[in-house]
């Protein structure tokens, strides 16, 4: 039906993207819901995945292609563009077409006519649990699906990197002590939770900006962070900043607004590109900015943390202990650290190559949890 794919992760990982497409789908009728996408058989997924991972390595005048496919017919995409003649997947037509369409919430449209696959048009909106694969980098795919709400980060369900292959594992929001920015990332946090939202969108910023960095989560109220602080630190905020809090405190009715919404990435940007600044950035988790630029310490009285146990919510990837010195630099030493003293706090740190942990306090393991999260950030 379909060119048969030379790229040989696109047929290991697509009867799996199937399966786990289809239980989604039926699990969602089950429930009730409605504007439900359409699942794709493995030779569609196996050929889109194909032309995608050819296209990533092309460059068009000088830039690799960023480009989103949505697999769906026009009249499931609201108000979508059409094109006047439909274009075939290949790995040459998607290079062509990326530069105008790789800013962030355009997809193309994918359909087929029984016996090729092609691009119709582009479209912002598409229905609840729509296939859709992301070309990031040259050689990183990530499908993904949209939440059911519309609101917030799609939900990741596997990342291909050259041969490699990983799956995001579900399960991993069923275990104990997992914090809700990863149940979220996994789809299973109400996308209207804002505590959570704004943690993960932070996360996206703070990689996306290639500098490394670490934000630090406190209580509100409470002073003891100041204790893991190098005091003076440097960059104290007083009063604490309120901009992201007062956003997030306001009702619901303008919350629609475009002027709200841009209003609240701006300042989400600017909170994480302060992580750039060397130094942990300080936020309460009703987020407000209490400073940046702080050199973590360990109290005096206090052990220093010598294991940690590490996990990636990916399929196998199972629980490993180790020295917090094995887990990364001295940003990831530093955050382990602090949360190992702080446990009522947790720890965002991005590397500069694009790696993400979220460091929380496990009462089950009794030790300090590092959750590997950037399968789901991507």
């Amino acid at each position: 039906m379909f060119n048969n794919s030379t790229y040989q992760a696109a047929k290991i990982v697509a009867p799996t993207i199937v399966n786990l497409f289809a239980d989604h789908l039926d699990r969602a009728k089950e429930r009730g819901e409605e504007n439900l996408a359409t699942v794709p058989d493995t030779k569609i997924i196996e050929s889109i995945i194909d032309a995608a991972f050819w296209a990533s390595l092309r460059r068009e005048e000088g830039n690799s292609p960023k480009i989103s496919l949505a697999f769906l017919p026009p009249d499931l995409a609201g108000h979508p563009l059409l094109f006047e003649k439909r274009i075939k997947v290949s790995p040459a037509s998607l290079t062509k077409l990326a530069p105008g369409v790789e800013r962030a919430g355009i997809h193309l449209g994918v359909w087929h006519d029984g016996s090729e696959l092609y691009v119709w048009g582009t479209t912002h909106k598409i229905p609840n649990y729509c296939f859709v694969l992301d070309v990031s980098e040259p050689g990183l795919l990530v499908i993904k699906h949209r939440r059911v709400t519309g609101y917030g980060k799609f939900v990741n369900v596997a990342v291909l990197i050259g041969d490699q292959v990983k799956i995001v594992d579900e399960d991993s929001a069923h275990l104990p002590d997992c914090p809700e920015v990863l149940s979220s990332l996994l789809g299973f946090t109400s996308a209207g939770d804002d505590s959570v939202n704004i943690l993960i969108q932070l996360a996206v910023s703070m990689r996306a900006h290639k500098h490394g960095g670490t934000l630090l989560v406190v209580p509100s109220g409470s002073s003891n962070w100041r204790q893991s602080i190098l005091q003076p630190m440097k960059y104290s905020v007083l009063p604490a900043f309120c901009g992201l809090s007062d956003l997030i405190k306001q009702d619901n009715t303008k919350r629609v607004n475009s002027f709200w919404q841009s209003e609240l990435i701006r300042e989400i940007e600017s909170i994480a590109g302060l992580t750039a600044v060397d130094g942990a950035t300080i936020i309460s988790d009703q987020h407000e900015l209490l400073g940046f630029g702080g050199k973590i310490i360990r109290p005096r009285g206090k052990d220093m943390v010598e294991q940690i146990v590490v996990t990636e919510p990916i399929v196998g990837g199972g629980a490993v202990i180790i020295n917090p010195a094995n887990s990364g630099g001295t940003r990831h030493i530093s955050a382990a650290q602090f949360v190992h003293d702080q446990r009522d706090s947790l720890a965002l740190v991005a590397s500069q190559d694009g790696h993400f942990t979220v460091f929380t306090w496990s009462p089950c393991e009794n030790m300090v949890h590092a959750h590997r999260i950037d399968s789901l950030l991507v």
